[in-house]
C-alpha cells in the first residue's frame, strides 16, 4: 500500500503542481522583495536628495540676503560720511548703530553687523563684542580678502556679553564712491544655531544628519558639536572625495554602513553632505518583507487550496476506476462505470466501458470456442473408441490369417489394427508428420483393397518436415471425401495427391483428386457452411448440428482454427467434371493444448 502510495497519480501531480506553484510563486517573491528594495533605497536617496536641495535653497536664500544688505550699508551715505570724515561724529555714530541694530533685530539669523573705520574712528556694531575671532581670520586669509569683493570665512567664534557665539561672516572692503579709496570694512556674521535650525527643521532621517561644509571642506554646523570647525577628512577618514557638484557616497566606519548624499552651493563652494544609515533601509526593507512574505503565503495557501481541489476533481474518477479494476475478479463481469463528464477522463471511462464489453464479448466467445474444442475433440474420440473393440478383434484376426497363411488378408487386418491404433493414440491430439502419413498410407491402402483398380493415390512430403509435430487426423478425412464424392462418382479410375512442403514459417498440405468436382452452387454452400461454422456455434445453443455429406470436411476446419486460430482452416478450390483442390496450413511450433 506504502509503495502504491508513493507511486500513485495524485501524489505525482501534486509534488509536480507545487513545484510549479511554488517556484514561480517564491522567484516571483524574491525579485518583488528585492525589485522593492531597490525601490525603497532609492526613494530615500531621492527623498534625501529633495531634501539636500530645500536646505540649499534656504541657505542661498540667507547668503543672498546677506550680500545684498552688505551692498545696501556700503552705499548708505551716512556710513560713507562717517568713515570718509576724520572727526568723530557722535551723531551720526548713533544713527548708524541704530540702524545696523534695526537690521539685525529684523533678521533672527544676523549674529552681528560690524563696520571697521581705517581713519581711526570707533567700530560700529550693533552688539558688543569682547573678543572677535575675525581678526585672525583676516591677518591668515590677508590675500584671499584683499583680491575679492566679498568674502566669506569659515566658522569662527565671538566672544560677546550674550556669551560665545559661532559664526560665519561675509567680509566687504568699504570704499569711496567718487576716488574708491578704501575706507574701512563690513562684516555680516550669519549665527551658526540658525544653520543648524535650517537643517534640523528640513526633516532629515531622525537617525542620520547633516553636515554643511565651508569652501576648505571644514565643518561648519551639524552633527556632533566636537566636530565643527574640524576638517571632514579628520573626522571621517575612510571618505570618498567630492568628485561633482551632487552625487551618492557610501561610506563604512566600523560597524555603520551609510550612505551619504551631497549637493553643492556654487556661489560660496560650500557643500551639505546628508548621512543615512543603511538601518533605515533595512527598518524599511523589514516592513517590505513582512508584506512580501503575507503575500506569497496567502498566495500560496489558496493556490494549494484550489491545486488539491482540482487534484480531488480530476483523479476521484480515476481512483474509483482503480479500485474497480484492483478488486476485479477475472472470473466476474467486468462494471461498467457511470460517465458523468465529457472531457478526457469521460473519455478515458468510456473507453474502458468499451473495453469492458468487449473483454465481455470475447469471454463469451473463448467460452463458445473452448466448448466447441471440446465437443470436437469428444466426437473423435468417440469415433476412436466405437472401433476399440474392433481394434482388438481385427488383431485376433490378422495372427488367424497369418496362421492359414493367407497374405491379403493378414496385410489387409494389419493395416486397419495401424489404422484404428493411430486413432486411438492415448488420447494424444498431436503427432509427427509422418505418423500422419503413415496413417493415411494405412487408410489408402485399405480402401484400395475394398475398391480395386478404382483409385491411385501419390504422397510427395518435403522429408525435413516428417519430424514435426500437427494435429491428428486431419489428412485422413479429406482422402475419404475425395474417395466419396470424387472418384467413386466417376467411371473410369481416379487418382489423389497429397502435398507436404515448407512454406517459410508454416507447413502446407493439399489433398487433390481428378473426382466430378463439385457444382458451383453447392461449393458456394460448403464455403458458407464453413465461414460460420465457428462464429455460430448453434450447436451449443440447445440446437442439433444438421447432419450433411461434408461433415468430415467441416469438423477438420474447426478443429483446425480452434487448434491454430482463425488464419488456419480448409480451402476448397473445385471444377465440374474436373477434379476437386483443398488445402490448408499449419504454422511451426504452435503446438497448442
Amino acid at each position: 500500500m506504502r509503495r502504491w502510495l508513493a507511486n500513485s497519480l495524485k501524489r505525482k501531480l501534486s509534488l509536480l503542481l507545487l513545484c510549479a506553484i511554488l517556484l514561480p510563486l517564491l522567484s516571483t517573491g524574491v525579485v518583488s522583495y528585492q525589485m522593492a528594495t531597490s525601490v525603497t533605497e532609492d526613494k530615500a536617496k531621492e527623498s534625501g536628495m529633495n531634501t539636500l536641495k530645500q536646505i540649499k535653497e534656504k541657505l542661498e536664500f540667507v547668503i543672498q540676503d546677506v550680500e545684498n544688505m552688505s551692498i545696501f550699508l556700503i552705499g548708505e551715505k551716512d556710513i560713507q560720511l562717517y568713515l570718509d570724515n576724520d572727526e568723530e561724529d557722535v551723531t551720526r555714530y548713533s544713527l548708524i548703530i541704530g540702524t545696523l541694530t534695526n537690521l539685525a533685530f529684523s533678521k533672527k539669523y544676523i549674529s552681528n553687523i560690524t563696520i571697521i573705520p581705517k581713519n581711526g574712528n570707533p567700530e560700529l556694531s550693533n552688539s558688543t563684542i569682547l573678543q572677535s575671532g575675525l581678526k585672525p581670520l583676516l591677518e591668515q586669509h590677508k590675500v584671499d580678502y584683499r583680491n575679492a569683493k566679498k568674502w566669506w570665512t569659515s566658522l569662527y567664534e565671538n566672544k560677546t556679553t550674550e556669551g560665545i557665539k559661532r559664526v560665519v561672516s561675509v567680509v566687504r572692503p568699504i570704499r569711496n564712491f567718487y576716488n574708491f579709496k578704501e575706507m574701512g570694512s563690513l562684516s555680516i556674521s550669519v549665527d551658526q544655531k540658525e544653520i543648524a535650525r535650517f537643517i534640523n527643521e528640513a526633516g532629515w532621517e531622525s537617525s542620520g544628519y547633516v553636515l554643511l561644509l565651508d569652501k576648505d571642506n571644514k565643518i561648519i554646523s551639524g552633527g556632533d558639536p566636537k566636530w565643527l570647525t574640524q576638517a571632514f577628512s579628520d573626522v571621517f577618514p575612510q571618505m570618498d572625495t567630492f568628485t561633482s557638484e551632487s552625487g551618492v557616497l557610501n561610506y563604512s566606519g566600523g560597524k555603520d554602513q551609510r550612505t551619504i548624499l551631497y549637493q553643492s552651493i556654487p556661489s560660496l563652494g560650500w557643500k551639505l553632505v546628508g548621512f543615512i544609515p543603511t538601518q533605515v533601509y533595512k527598518a524599511q526593507n523589514k516592513y517590505v518583507l513582512t508584506v512580501t512574505a503575507v503575500a506569497i503565503g496567502v498566495a500560496v495557501l489558496l493556490a494549494i487550496g484550489l491545486m488539491f481541489y482540482f487534484l480531488q476533481w480530476v483523479t476521484k474518477p480515476l481512483t474509483k476506476l482503480t479500485h474497480y479494476l484492483r478488486d476485479l475478479n477475472p472470473d466476474d463481469t467486468i462494471p461498467m462505470y457511470k460517465i458523468k463528464s465529457t472531457d478526457e477522463i469521460g473519455l478515458l471511462v468510456r473507453s474502458y466501458n468499451k473495453l469492458s464489453e468487449r473483454i465481455g464479448r470475447l469471454k463469451d466467445q473463448v467460452q463458445q470456442n473452448e466448448a466447441m474444442k471440446k465437443e470436437a475433440d469428444i466426437q473423435a474420440l468417440q469415433s476412436q473408441i466405437n472401433p476399440h473393440f474392433l481394434y482388438n478383434t481385427l488383431s485376433s484376426i490378422h495372427w488367424i490369417a497369418l496362421m492359414n497363411k493367407d497374405r491379403q488378408i493378414a496385410e489387409m487386418v494389419g493395416a486397419l489394427s495401424d489404422f484404428l491404433r493411430f486413432s486411438l493414440n492415448k488420447g494424444e491430439e498431436y503427432c509427427p508428420v509422418k505418423q500422419e502419413i503413415s496413417h493415411v498410407q494405412n487408410y489408402a491402402y485399405i480402401q484400395s483393397i475394398r475398391f480395386p483398380d478404382q483409385f491411385e493415390i501419390e504422397f510427395f512430403v518435403d522429408p525435413e518436415m516428417k519430424e514435426i509435430m500437427m494435429l491428428k487426423l486431419l489428412l485422413q478425412p479429406l482422402i475419404e471425401n475425395s474417395l466419396i464424392h470424387g472418384i467413386q462418382k466417376r467411371k473410369e479410375k481416379g487418382q489423389v495427391f497429397v502435398h507436404g512442403e515448407l512454406q517459410g514459417s508454416q507447413m502446407r498440405f493439399v489433398v487433390e483428386d481428378t473426382g466430378v468436382g463439385i457444382q458451383e452452387g453447392k461449393l458456394r454452400e460448403i464455403r458458407s457452411l464453413l465461414m460460420t461454422s465457428i462464429d455460430t456455434g448453434r450447436h451449443l445453443k440447445g440446437q442439433v448440428r444438421p447432419v450433411t455429406s461434408n461433415y468430415g470436411l467441416l469438423n477438420v476446419h474447426q478443429r483446425l482454427q480452434l487448434h491454430y486460430g482463425s488464419d488456419s482452416g480448409l480451402t476448397i478450390e473445385s471444377e465440374w467434371g474436373k477434379g476437386t483442390r483443398i488445402s490448408f496450413t499449419i504454422p511451426l511450433g504452435e503446438v497448442q493444448a
